[in-house]
């Protein structure tokens, strides 16, 4: 079952694509069937430049345990590194 909940986040940073590099303006976080990875459901997030049309995207798919590992370690990263570089 899907939960059809969805945030879109706006971003700044690049992403890199089969073109190459690009600015980011948008994420969008979502848990549902995942295209490729190898589970019934996974933690979605399609990083992307709206402007740029659909080949500005890049896509993970994770599984809820590896979602909640990335998160833990993005917040974990932000806390230990000085006011002064952020």
């Amino acid at each position: 079952m899907c939960t059809y909940h969805t945030i879109k986040v706006p971003v700044s940073g690049s992403g890199k694509g089969a073109e190459g590099w690009f600015p980011l303006s948008d994420a969008t976080v979502y848990f549902d069937h995942p295209v490729h990875a190898p589970a019934e459901h996974t933690l979605n997030i399609d990083f992307l430049n709206t402007g740029r049309g659909p080949s500005a995207r890049v896509a993970v798919e994770l599984d809820a345990a590896s979602a909640r590992g990335l998160a833990e370690a993005i917040l974990s990263t932000l806390e230990r590194t000085p006011s002064e570089l952020m």
